[in-house]
């Protein structure tokens, strides 16, 4: 079996299709030591390189959708290496071989909560593309009485830095003066919005916390800096949310079946307080 170059790069996570069939048209890319070309296939045993790296790839028919869920905690940054030696959420997950996790989108060191990975970096593209609208939900602790004024302002549209944000929906979540929170709903990710929001409107964020994207939902009770495997009747699920292909051979099997299904039994159900609006 053979697949097309761009195709194979962009399901070990290099990057999306468009942006691969650059990299082959500038001669970044090669096969068994020749410059590729746009429409060239590739397949089993061939070498891949781009700018004179192998490669590492399986064909799509050995492959396996895999998709974990991890809980990241504050103190964690979203990069594989970090020159100032901080932790980094690849530190703690499971290690593959033949093939790597490619992160769905990023939290900011001081933001915890759901950070998907998968090893179908297409699945992975498709999720964080601003076309698929994909929704994010927050809790957000903030520090002081938030007028209506300001909840207003957030849901009909701000001005940052970057262009006009707002949220889709933002639900008063209780509690009272340092200790009250809410939960925002929100179909992009753009670098630190959420707080961006809040501190438009001169409000502080002391805690955030992503529990959910998509269909995806943080279970309540799950430890930071734990990960569990999705199953694949959630990963056929957050592939058609994106519009991504199914793939027969998604999900589980054999003894990684086994693990996901206790690290689900030891959750609990994800808080009633979510507002799961996610569309299926």
């Amino acid at each position: 079996m053979t697949e097309k170059i761009q195709k194979v790069m962009a399901r070990v996570g290099l990057g999306s299709r468009r942006a691969m069939e650059k990299w082959i048209a500038e001669g970044r890319v090669s096969v068994n030591g020749k410059l590729a070309k746009l429409g060239d296939r590739i397949g089993d045993g061939q070498a891949l390189r781009v700018d004179g790296r192998v490669v590492q790839f399986q064909t799509e028919s050995e492959s396996l959708r895999r998709v974990i869920l991890y809980n990241k905690p504050e103190g964690q940054v979203c990069t594989r290496t970090d020159p100032e030696g901080r932790p980094t959420v690849f530190d703690r997950l499971p290690q593959l071989q033949g093939e790597r996790w490619v992160a769905v989108g990023r939290l900011d060191i001081n933001t915890q909560g759901l950070i998907l990975f998968t090893t179908d970096g297409e699945l992975a593209n498709q999720l964080m593309h601003p076309s698929s609208e994909i929704e994010r939900e927050y809790a957000v602790r903030v520090r002081g009485e938030v007028s209506k004024e300001a909840l207003n302002n957030m849901r009909n549209g701000v001005q940052l830095d970057d262009g006009e944000a707002r949220f889709d929906d933002i639900v008063d979540s209780g509690g009272e003066g340092y200790n009250h929170w809410y939960h925002v709903l929100i179909a992009e990710g753009r670098k630190r919005e959420v707080r961006r929001l809040w501190e438009s409107q001169d409000i502080q964020v002391s805690r955030l916390i992503r529990v959910r994207y998509g269909c995806a939902v943080l279970p309540r009770g799950m430890q930071t800096g734990k990960s569990i495997e999705l199953p694949k009747d959630e990963i056929d699920a957050l592939a058609r949310l994106c519009g991504a292909g199914l793939k027969k051979r998604t999900g589980l099997y054999g003894r990684a079946k086994v693990r996901a299904d206790r690290a689900t039994e030891k959750t609990t159900k994800p808080r009633g307080g979510y507002l799961r609006r996610s569309r299926t």
